[in-house]
């Protein structure tokens, strides 16, 4: 199964499941995808991270070893809550870990990568949405970083 998020043309984001990436485009190609929000059918895939390539158990270890601390996350919140609080942490503390930061250099540099211009690595760094739509349209893979959650507070 692939997961894309998906964004429709009046910004509701939304995932899908797919089978494959040829069922992704049979269905996108006859239009039988539509927002689950305003059931428009001019669906596209949302901009979405580079897959990094380690083992999961790897990310795993990350996300676990990631401290978070018990007076950001109020008790009475849910576990599931708490949980993905900590998954989000631990996925931005594990990219800022294994990455290079590139700053607004972003789009630049993920276009060199993807065309061979420079040398292959993992990234990541500040990109407009403008920008973010455009790399996608060119088939760069890439998805926003989720949020410093204890910036946020």
């Amino acid at each position: 199964m692939i997961l894309y998020n998906l964004l429709c043309f009046r910004g509701h984001a939304f995932e899908g499941w797919f089978t494959s990436i040829a069922a992704y485009d049979e269905q996108a190609e006859g239009g039988k995808l539509f927002c689950p929000i305003c059931n428009s059918r001019k669906v596209g895939k949302a901009p979405m991270a580079p897959a990094l390539a380690t083992s999961m158990s790897q990310c795993e270890r990350v996300v676990a070893e990631t401290p978070v601390r018990t007076q950001e996350i109020p008790q009475q919140l849910p576990d599931e809550l708490r949980k993905m609080r900590q998954f989000v942490t631990g996925l931005r503390t594990y990219v800022e870990q294994n990455a290079e930061y590139v700053g607004r250099k972003f789009p630049d540099e993920a276009r060199k990568i993807h065309y061979g211009e420079s040398e292959e690595r993992h990234i990541y760094g500040e990109a407009s949405l403008q920008e973010a739509a455009d790399l996608v349209e060119e088939g760069i893979d890439l998805a926003p970083l989720p949020p410093d959650l204890n910036e946020t507070n």
